[in-house]
């Protein structure tokens, strides 16, 4: 099932008028440009401007006949704007006008991709403060392995999806260059300083140095990053799926109202929206492949990269926009179960608590070698169903030889390993954190699982 969402801001920057009237933009600057010092006459661009509106169509039609899309670009602007056209694309090759628009676009779509992520991060702020208390077993391999909490687990990827907050500032950076070198870029037509003053009013750098294209290294950098903060999304969807699984079931995505799960079994409430982002996380990383392959061109440039990038780049951000939308209402519609994620921490009777027992040994006295055997005995032997852990380990002489009874249970304490929580949400989220969701929340559950 795919939910439908609104997403006309992202879609609206890889129209074909969008894309023609990035174009238009970028000659415009240049004859701005050019009349300001005189190499074009005043007034020339309001002109065009005024005169010309963007007509995708009549630009395909024209096509049809020149087969080149900058050339029917250029012959519909020149229909509309008259004699004036003959100041525009002076001293251009397709690819300034091309990879300058394409810097906007990526720079627009980088830009809504970024207010996305921070929508998100404030629904793992809110989220991981409200369970920051609610206690659950740690699992590696999929195996039990010590108590944790959920607000932990949400503190992780709140901080993971900050750091791809970082990397596509600095991508949006990287690929916010503009270039007017001419056709080899050696400026034999136009001055380095035409550029300069063009990219400015564009709200782009000049590349320090191109050849017919900027060089695809930056876009390839781009993508990366996009396919990353996919993986980040995969990530959290598929531990959503494992916690919905039903023997476990510490979460589980809303199921609203009337929503039905399968077309054979009325009972099935499956994590539909979660396996849907780890498909489409497949999906960018495929573009961030072809988007690396597109970085080796011929020479000073072919065109093979772009059949490429006019698949790679619409679908890469509006697919992460549509992701990062949808995964934000997952988790803030998520049902969370604290009396399950209790009875599962405490499924195999303590059996988490070997680490703790162990040290406790050890700070004792304990040989270290002896202490391991000791506490694993028990374990292995409560693992088989032969008796309680705590109550097996409060047996054993060698234990008990280092450790009181009231030492043993003090082992089993689960609030133990909150102890340092409140420094790392410090490190996390700032020092000024609310203190209202510091509780234990063990037993806040929405709804039975």
């Amino acid at each position: 099932m795919i939910e439908r969402y609104s997403l006309p801001r992202m879609a609206s920057v890889w129209t074909q008028t969008r894309k023609y009237q990035r174009w238009l933009d970028v000659e415009l600057a240049v004859c701005e440009v050019m009349e300001q010092i005189g190499k074009v006459p005043r007034g020339v661009a309001a002109r065009i401007r005024r005169k010309v509106s963007i007509d995708p169509k009549g630009i395909d039609r024209i096509e049809q006949k020149v087969k080149h899309d900058v050339i029917a670009f250029l012959e519909s602007i020149a229909e509309q704007a008259g004699k004036d056209a003959r100041h525009l694309h002076v001293g251009l090759t397709s690819s300034d006008i091309l990879d300058t628009s394409l810097a906007l676009q990526m720079v627009e779509a980088a830009d809504l991709i970024l207010q996305d992520i921070l929508t998100l991060l404030d629904t793992l702020h809110q989220r991981a403060l409200e369970h920051r208390g609610t206690l659950m077993v740690g699992r590696s391999h999929g195996i039990h392995g010590e108590p944790i909490t959920f607000g932990w687990k949400l503190a992780i990827w709140y901080e993971e999806f900050q750091r791809q907050c970082q990397r596509l500032e600095a991508a949006k950076k990287d690929i916010a260059v503009g270039k007017l070198s001419g056709a080899m870029g050696t400026f034999a037509h136009l001055s380095p300083s035409i550029e300069q003053r063009v990219c400015k009013k564009l709200g782009l750098k000049p590349a320090p140095i191109s050849n017919q294209v900027v060089q695809r290294d930056r876009h390839a950098a781009f993508v990366s990053v996009l396919a990353l903060t996919a993986a980040s999304i995969e990530k959290v969807a598929v531990e959503i799926r494992h916690l919905q699984r039903t023997e476990v079931l510490e979460a589980e995505e809303y199921f609203d109202v009337g929503q039905k799960g399968s077309s054979a079994m009325p009972h099935k409430r499956n994590p539909v929206g979660s396996e849907n982002l780890s498909g489409l996380a497949r999906v960018i990383r495929g573009h961030s492949l072809a988007a690396l392959e597109n970085v080796a061109l011929w020479h000073e440039r072919d065109i093979s990269h772009s059949s490429v990038e006019r698949i790679i780049l619409p679908d890469s951000t509006i697919l992460l926009d549509y992701m990062l939308v949808r995964l934000n209402k997952i988790l803030k519609t998520l049902v969370v179960y604290p009396k399950r994620m209790m009875a599962n921490l405490n499924l195999t009777g303590g059996l988490v608590y070997s680490q703790r027992l162990l040290l406790a040994l050890v700070d004792k006295g304990a040989v270290r070698t002896e202490a391991y055997e000791a506490v694993q005995a028990h374990a292995m032997a409560a693992w088989k169903g032969q008796g309680d852990f705590q109550s097996l380990v409060e047996k054993d002489a060698f234990i008990s030889r280092h450790l009181s009874r009231k030492e043993i249970a003090s082992c089993f304490d689960p609030k133990l390993y909150l102890k340092h929580q409140d420094r790392i949400y410090a490190r996390v989220f700032g020092k000024h954190i609310s203190t209202k969701h510091t509780k234990l929340s063990m037993t806040k559950s929405k709804s039975k699982p």
